[in-house]
């Protein structure tokens, strides 16, 4: 997954451009909140089915989804448009988990369970955990913490981040960690150490970007 670069025009301004039918300014739109997206994802297919649904194709829903829908956005806000893609989001995941399931219905209170969890990791993710790196700096103010811890963990080797998800963000006992990951607990707690370390040397990068 890749991450947009400091060049790229203001949220606002892409958001204005591309409720005007700019195609290419909703691209980077999307681009900018794809590790945001994808870990919120990846967190949701986990607790429920693991590995069985792929969050490539998760992501290619919900961007076709917000090009027909972003006329419609009334929004101006980065949690306003954060919060409008998560309900896109726990669309989709519900379809799919439909769809695995073999039924036939839509289900509404699947999508209601899914949009609180959604809303309940992506708190998670702006609260104690984005609090392991540095006091938020004026970069940081401007953007949403949950998308910084984002772009973060994806800054991290496969392990790293496997680990903080399961354990941070899934909320997995270490017994549960290592069972899913294949190691001893000891071996887990070692390597959740490492990652909280270098998950905290990202963010303070990103702070300071």
């Amino acid at each position: 997954m890749s991450r947009v670069g400091e060049t790229c025009p203001p949220m606002e301004r892409l958001l204005d451009r591309a409720r005007q039918g700019d195609g290419a300014a909703l691209g980077l739109l999307l681009e900018r909140y794809r590790n945001y997206l994808a870990l919120l994802a990846r967190v949701q297919i986990g607790r429920r089915i693991q590995a069985k649904i792929d969050v490539a194709d998760v992501l290619q829903d919900v961007s076709l989804e917000v090009h027909r829908r972003i006329g419609g956005f009334r929004g101006g806000s980065e949690g306003e448009f954060l919060a409008w893609l998560r309900q896109i989001l726990g669309g989709v995941l519900a379809n799919q988990l439909r769809r695995y399931f073999g039924a036939k219905r839509r289900d509404v209170r699947l999508e209601r369970d899914l949009g609180e969890d959604l809303d309940r990791s992506s708190r998670a993710m702006a609260g104690p955990l984005a609090a392991a790196g540095s006091s938020p700096s004026a970069q940081a103010s401007r953007r949403e913490q949950a998308v910084l811890l984002a772009d973060a963990i994806d800054g991290l080797s496969p392990d790293y981040r496997e680990v903080i998800i399961l354990r941070q963000l899934e909320g997995l006992s270490f017994p549960e960690v290592a069972d899913r990951m294949g190691r001893t607990q000891d071996s887990v707690k070692n390597l959740w150490a490492r990652a909280l370390a270098k998950l905290r040397r990202g963010l303070e990068a990103l702070d300071g970007a």
